[in-house]
């Protein structure tokens, strides 16, 4: 009992930690009114390397023993983690997808960085295409907060771009 009390104590300290990336992770971003959509990639990008980390930690053999010492004592606090467990891995795999999809439209910032007016407009359809690709077929990037977020971006770098060429010119 001294033992698995410790370990319960453990256990809660890593459920208190992880809820706490769970409740960051689903806070509002706050970003400069001007960035681009790279940024976007970048965001999901550092959030799928951060719960994928977290995964690993999870699933190390530290984690696996003191979890199969606990289900042994029949605890409590594994309903807890087997919660947590779970929410960890779809935040994941909901980053992976999301970094999937968004690398489909990597092949467009620089054009939309780099090019001239006339130059991005050629790659708008193209662009407007896989942003509806991934609008269809996302099983997680699909909602109306994500799309205005990314096409508020794909708009933000479009007008710094029309402003870098106005000021060569």
């Amino acid at each position: 009992p001294e033992v698995t009390e410790k370990l319960e104590k453990v256990v809660m300290i890593w459920i208190k930690q992880i809820r706490q990336v769970l409740v960051e992770s689903e806070q509002m971003r706050r970003e400069a009114d001007d960035i681009g959509p790279s940024a976007e990639l970048e965001h999901w990008k550092a959030r799928m390397s951060s719960f994928n980390s977290l995964l690993d930690e999870i699933k190390s053999s530290r984690v696996k023993k003191i979890i199969s010492i606990l289900q042994a004592a029949r605890s409590k606090t594994l309903k807890q983690w087997k919660e947590l467990d779970g929410n960890i891995t779809i935040a994941a795999n909901e980053a992976k997808d999301n970094v999937r999809y968004l690398y489909t439209l990597d092949k467009f910032f620089g054009p939309l960085a780099k090019a001239s007016p006339v130059t991005m407009m050629e790659h708008v359809p193209s662009l407007m295409n896989t942003v509806c690709m991934i609008y269809c077929t996302s099983p997680y990037y699909n909602t109306s907060e994500r799309m205005t977020s990314l096409l508020l971006k794909i708009t933000n770098q479009m007008i710094n771009t029309c402003k870098m060429y106005l000021c060569e010119g």
